[in-house]
């Protein structure tokens, strides 16, 4: 049903897609695979009309097609989801899902009766239990995910795009999205499926499609492909994925907090309970929990947030605290990398020395200006170190691939020299080459004396460079576990809430 022929998109100093042609097919998923930077998300944008600025032609039912917008593609029938939220967080859901697509009565007047009913309508197919009156502020990341698939499937597309659906709803949403997949390649639609998640796409994915360094490599049928196999096309080598060897007992604490609570800001109720623990010099302790769990809230607290509905104890370092703010958490050598690094991490708009330098001016001041040669320097060391790809310490973050992103996030704390590292889904929406470069971090300052506390909701990923793990669910600490006695099972069965 679509063809793509030789899409060519050159932006300053990249060629992000170099003459890529592929083939999508109707009642199938169609899987586009490949690591960080590929061009996989600069394809899409090209096929729902975000980009309209390129080089080759697309035929779409056998006719070729430009698109002069996202409106123009979406009245051809193609709607994507896109990895990065696009949501207006100061809207309800009901007016994100129809922004642009409003319902209006035979008078014209905006008919919010309809788009309500319709919204709920929505939402219970994606069995998200919200009221469509909700900012969407308020919503957590996953609940905000959802509210996107939503938006998509509002309209009766031929072609619907997902780039990383998943990254952030619970295995629960995620057999749900599944669910809504399969009805509609029974109803031969076009589903163009992006995700690093390699397990999901073994299970839902008809075909694969591999780019690599913008360039379209092979494409075929997911039968009889093997998971190394996909890897080794994506990446044109093998990978080893990297996992802790050091199991010795961690003796220094750099951390201990005792009986932490986070009031609920609306309702009588705490939404972290009693949680106390001990973090060692050089231990990684992976955090897990399904969504709403607390994850998030608890590294927020630590981190100095939220301090009028906080009750409990937080020694760093062997010092007592009481922080007013993250100011506070971040002089006293802690150090937060965001769930969302493009909303809380980064400074989209600056670029890859500006962003590294935030959090240390006072290293780079020179009387009441900024010295140029020590902010540069600053910069290459990270860069460096952190073996970032960019074109120079000039480039603009947003034209980063993901991974490369959260090593900016990164970098910019390490600058600091932080006793405590607190990690918020540190490779989601990036690739299993970047993530594994992530884990040679995480194990670089580990051997280096730092503490990690790692929230992640992908058990490979907490069972791979974890010392320790704690389970939350619902607010509670439910389990403190050795990783050698740790396992998928004993994880989950400690993270999923026990009914009265």
């Amino acid at each position: 049903m679509i063809v793509a022929e030789n899409i060519t998109k050159k932006f300053p100093g990249v060629i992000a897609l170099n003459k890529v042609s592929m083939q999508l097919f109707p009642g199938k998923v169609n899987a586009i695979v490949g690591e960080n930077g590929a061009g996989k998300s600069t394809l899409m944008k090209i096929l729902s009309g975000v980009t309209s600025d390129y080089e080759g032609r697309i035929l779409f039912n056998g006719k070729e097609i430009q698109f002069g917008g996202i409106r123009d593609a979406q009245a051809k029938g193609i709607a994507i989801i896109h990895q990065e939220l696009n949501l207006i967080p100061y809207l309800t859901i009901r007016e994100n899902i129809f922004l642009g697509r409003e319902m209006v009565d035979r008078w014209g007047f905006l008919d919010k009766k309809a788009m309500r009913n319709r919204t709920i309508q929505l939402l219970k197919k994606l069995k998200l239990e919200l009221n469509p009156e909700s900012l969407v502020s308020d919503l957590k990341v996953g609940q905000q995910q959802v509210v996107e698939i939503a938006k998509a499937l509002l309209t009766d597309s031929e072609v619907i795009i997902m780039d990383e659906p998943t990254s952030a709803i619970s295995d629960k949403e995620v057999e749900v999205l599944f669910g809504i997949i399969n009805d509609l390649k029974k109803e031969n639609k076009i589903i163009v499926y992006i995700s690093h998640k390699l397990d999901e796409l073994f299970r839902i994915a008809d075909r694969f499609i591999v780019l690599r360094d913008g360039n379209s490599i092979e494409s075929g049928d997911m039968k009889g492909m093997t998971h190394d196999q996909l890897i080794q096309k994506m990446v044109g080598r093998e990978i080893q994925i990297i996992r802790k060897q050091d199991e010795s007992p961690k003796e220094d604490e750099v951390l201990h907090i005792e009986k932490l609570c986070l009031h609920h800001p609306g309702r009588k109720e705490n939404l972290l309970k009693n949680i106390s623990l001990r973090l060692h010099r050089g231990e990684i302790i992976g955090l897990f929990g399904l969504m709403g769990a607390g994850r998030t809230e608890l590294l927020e607290t630590i981190f100095g947030m939220h301090r009028e509905r906080r009750s409990g104890e937080i020694i760093v370092g062997g010092n007592r605290t009481a922080f007013r703010s993250p100011a506070d958490a971040i002089k006293a050598g802690i150090a937060l990398v965001p769930e969302d690094r493009k909303r809380d991490g980064l400074v989209l708009g600056l670029d890859v020395r500006t962003n590294i330098s935030l959090t240390n001016l006072e290293k780079i001041e020179s009387g009441i200006f900024l010295h140029d040669r020590k902010e540069g320097a600053l910069a290459g060391k990270y860069i460096d170190e952190l073996k970032i790809k960019t074109s120079s310490d000039r480039q603009t973050v947003r034209n980063l691939s993901g991974g490369n992103q959260q090593k900016v996030v990164i970098a910019k704390w390490l600058a600091r020299n932080p006793i405590v590292l607190l990690l918020d889904e540190p490779t989601r929406g990036i690739d299993i080459n970047a993530k594994n470069e992530i884990y040679k971090l995480m194990l670089k300052l580990t051997d280096a004396g730092l503490g990690i506390i790692m929230a992640s909701s992908e058990l490979p990923e907490i069972l791979a460079v974890s010392d320790r793990v704690l389970v939350l669910s619902e607010g509670s600490l439910t389990a403190d576990i050795p990783i050698r006695d740790a396992s998928e099972n004993i994880l989950l069965s400690a993270a999923i809430p026990k009914t009265i």
